[in-house]
């Protein structure tokens, strides 16, 4: 009996240092920024990004694989510095930030991918939720000039918006459409260590 105790204080002692070695992050708002781009007519890209942007990072400086991110985009903060677009993108069309106010995206692991990471986890746009693999580099941990401790990472990765269900566009003469399918996506954020 004694030796199955001190077998379980043995596993509970290991869980709570693996646990000990991650530190929490919260993103740092103005050096945090989340971009798109989408093909209109065929011709050009139009480019937009969401200011406001919320989430933590538990980050495990030893092992980043066992680290953790969680993060919520605000959708009626949609900017591509065109107000009339801007409405557009916020309408049932697209967006549609009434009745889905916010985006999400939960990891449920991190994985080595080459020479950088990809964070696996559940992506909802629109209220759908699918499973995304976003591959990721980590820039650094640092101290920043007031001392505080910083981590840096930037992203990117392709969706096709049709599978979050905004599905909105108009076919062209030429058979294009007048916005593509494809969204291609920018992050780039530091976070701050609580």
């Amino acid at each position: 009996m004694h030796s199955k105790r001190l077998l379980w204080t043995f596993i509970l002692g290991l869980c709570l240092a693996a646990n000990a070695r991650a530190d929490s992050f919260v993103l740092d708002p103005p050096h945090t920024s989340v971009e798109f781009g989408v093909r209109h007519l065929m011709i050009n890209t139009v480019k937009g990004k969401f200011p406001e942007v919320a989430g933590t990072i538990e980050f495990d400086g030893q092992d980043v694989t066992k680290s953790s991110v969680n993060v919520t985009i605000k959708t009626g903060s949609v900017n591509t510095g065109s107000a009339d677009r801007d409405k557009h993108l916020r309408s049932a069309d697209f967006l549609d930030v009434e009745k889905f106010p916010e985006m999400t995206f939960k990891s449920s692991r991190i994985e080595k991918q080459g020479d950088g990471y990809a964070a696996v986890g559940t992506l909802t746009i629109h209220g759908v939720a699918k499973e995304i693999v976003l591959p990721f580099n980590f820039l650094g941990q640092i101290k920043d000039p007031q001392g505080r401790t910083k981590i840096g990472v930037e992203a990117s990765l392709t969706l096709n918006r049709r599978d979050y269900g905004i599905s909105w566009s108009k076919t062209m003469d030429n058979g294009g459409l007048v916005v593509a399918n494809e969204v291609k996506i920018e992050i780039s954020f530091e976070a701050v260590k609580k």
